[in-house]
Order: structure tokens, then sequence, then C-alpha cells
């Protein structure tokens, strides 16, 4: 007896998605920071052993779309609910439980099984030994999903601390339906390299920039040429506005130059190979918001 499905992460921004999601593949997949709507797209990673196959997809933080981007990217998180066996629905311990009820009335209509995971518990009192008080405070968080969620398992989790994800892991894997593999035993995701290398890019725009410069920022790789020894790389990083390509630059290239060196450190961890790793800025005005562009990006806007 063979087992295989699609497990697929879904929530609002920043509750930790991209950390479980990374905990429970055991690979460093998606882009995990502090810092809201970091995902984009859809992003499958592969868990592989002799008698199952778990397909977990990672999706955008759902949010009400300003523009064309977050139209894509909500469209990525609605299309998990369509093709999923089991749906991991994740929130937090501050958020409240009502945001966003045009996407959770979907999900309270869902006839797969939903586990909703309560993350981020050991910012609960004295974190996850706990105390009289966080579990209180635990108990109403349960409480108030279970009324939102009545069909849902409910699991308090960290994934940053990794607390309960076995747990979770034993779970998923009882409720998966009996099915050949869909994917070589082999693949770990359905992304390029080239995909890992812009996302490791935007990883560190996002963390060494602040304010709305992350968020109008696309990293395309143009070239990527491996040979046994090392990677060469020529990547672009495309802005909204000229001086959003004078802040990504800096002063004199400092800061282009952190950025690209940081980049090339975690891609050489990630890829096991020197790294050669060429950075340019250009500008394409208003990206987010043309059809033309999101879908030369890779956004499927159509």
């Amino acid at each position: 007896m063979h087992k295989a499905g699609f497990v697929n992460i879904v929530g609002n921004p920043n509750v930790g998605k991209s950390t479980l999601m990374n905990q429970l593949v055991g690979e460093r997949i998606s882009i995990a920071t502090f810092k809201a709507q970091t995902t984009r797209h859809r992003i499958m990673g592969i868990v592989n052993t002799p008698e199952m196959q778990i397909v977990f997809s990672d999706t955008p933080g759902v949010l009400k779309p300003n523009y064309k981007l977050q139209e894509s990217m909500l469209a990525f998180s609605e299309s998990a609910l369509q093709d999923a066996d089991v749906l991991l629905y994740v929130t937090d311990v501050v958020e409240n439980p009502e945001k966003n009820m045009d996407f959770l009335g979907k999900v309270q209509k869902m006839m797969i099984p939903v586990l909703l995971l309560i993350n981020k518990i050991d910012e609960l009192g004295n974190g996850i030994n706990g105390t009289n008080g966080a579990q209180q405070s635990l108990n109403t968080i349960v409480e108030k999903w279970h009324t939102l969620l009545p069909n849902a398992e409910i699991l308090p989790i960290s994934a940053k601390n990794k607390f309960g994800v076995d747990m979770l892991l034993k779970r998923i894997q009882e409720l998966l339906p009996e099915s050949p593999a869909y994917f070589d035993k082999d693949q770990l995701t359905d992304k390029p390299a080239r995909f890992f290398v812009s996302e490791i890019i935007r990883e560190k725009i996002l963390l060494y920039y602040d304010k709305e410069i992350p968020y109008s920022v696309e990293v395309v790789v143009e070239r990527f040429k491996e040979d046994e020894k090392h990677i060469h790389i020529n990547a672009i990083i495309y802005v909204e506005r000229d001086s959003q390509k004078g802040i990504i630059i800096g002063h004199q290239g400092v800061a282009l130059k952190k950025v690209s060196t940081e980049a090339r450190k975690s891609l050489e961890r990630f890829f096991g190979k020197p790294i050669f790793l060429e950075v340019f800025v250009k500008v394409d005005k208003d990206w987010r918001s043309s059809e033309r562009e999101l879908n030369h990006f890779g956004y499927n806007v159509d």
C-alpha cells in the first residue's frame, strides 16, 4: 500500500506558513522573513519515503488585493483549495480569527480534512511549556476557532521551535489517500533552480531594505550556467521607479554589493558549489499593475 497526496498550506500573511513548510519538507524551500507578503508564488516541496509521497504547497498570504500582483497572489492561494487532499490552515496566537472571512467561508465549505494550526504558541505566557494563564489564553483561541471551523482538527504548534511538527506530520500521513506517487521519488520541488536564485536574492532585499522597496522588486535570472565546479549567475533586480533604483544600488554601490554578497553566500549553501554572481538593477515602471509584465515574470494573470 502506497500513500500520496497534496497537502496545501494556506492562511493570512505573516502567520508562519513558509517556516512551517521548511520544517515539514526538511529543506529551505520557501522564503521565511519577518515581513508580510513574502511568498508570491505557490511553491511545492515534496517529501518521499518508500511508503508515501507528500506534496506540500506553500501559498501567498490571503489578503484583499490592491493591485494586479496581489490579485495573482490571491489566485495562487485560492487554487490551493481546489486540489488539496489535506488542507493546513495556519493562524497564530495574535491574529484576529475573523480576518478575511470571505476566504474562511470557502474553507468552511470544504469536504476534505482540514487541520487548523495555531502557530507561535511559544509567544503565549512562558512559551511552549506554558503557565495556567498561557493555557487559558490558548483555550480561548481554540474555542473561537472551533466555532468558526467546527469540522477542523485544531493543533497548537510552534513552527520556529519545531514543537508539534512531528505530531502534525504523523497526522498528515494518516490522512493521506492511497495513491501512486505523483512525482519522481528523488524530486524535492516543482520549481527550477533559477526560481530559487531569484527567491534568495529577493529575500536579501526583504531583509535589508525598508518600507515599499521590497514589495516593488522582482528578480529575474537571465543566465544560469553550471559546470562541475562552479555556477555562473546573472540576475536583474527590477524596480518601479528611478528613485528605487538609486536606493537599491546605494551610495557608490555599497547597498547592492551587500545584497549580492549575502545572496551569494546563501546560494553557495543552497547549491553546495562556489557561485559567481552578477546583479544589475533596471526600472520597469508600474510592473505590479501590468498584466503583460506580470505574465512575463511568471504570475499568470490572464
